[in-house]
């Protein structure tokens, strides 16, 4: 069983795939075909409105670290789990980076196809590097 926190990352993915096809994020219909958590749903909530709020900025981000790839080009999956990823390391910073990252590696080897996860990981992984606080 995953966390509340796993469950919220999946859900925005599934809302933010939904936006991205349809121009629409229904996170109450799809809490509920999923059956998540009240926590789940609130983080989750949290995510889809800084991605929506923020998708320019974070889209900017995930080109400039990934080399010759425009943000229309990814997998809708796995630019939406790179804006949630982008979104975790800007505007969340209760949560260690490396905790984004991973969740986001974890998620990406369950809904990704077989070269998402490494696609990934390799973008997130070249922010990580050139933004590591200094010590």
């Amino acid at each position: 069983m995953n966390g509340p926190r796993r469950q919220a990352r999946e859900l925005a993915l599934q809302c933010l795939y939904q936006l991205d096809q349809t121009g629409n994020a229904d996170i109450e219909g799809i809490r509920v075909n999923f059956q998540a958590p009240k926590k789940a749903v609130e983080f989750a909530t949290i995510l889809v409105d800084g991605v929506r709020e923020h998708r320019d900025e974070l889209d900017g981000l995930i080109e400039a670290h990934s080399e010759n790839w425009k943000i229309s080009r990814m997998a809708v999956v796995d630019r939406n789990l790179l804006r949630i990823a982008f979104y975790e390391f800007l505007y969340c910073p209760e949560i260690p980076p490396a905790v984004s990252l991973n969740e986001i590696i974890e998620i990406a080897k369950r809904f990704s196809t077989d070269e998402g996860p490494a696609f990934i990981n390799g973008i997130l992984d070249s922010y990580c590097v050139k933004n590591k606080p200094s010590a």
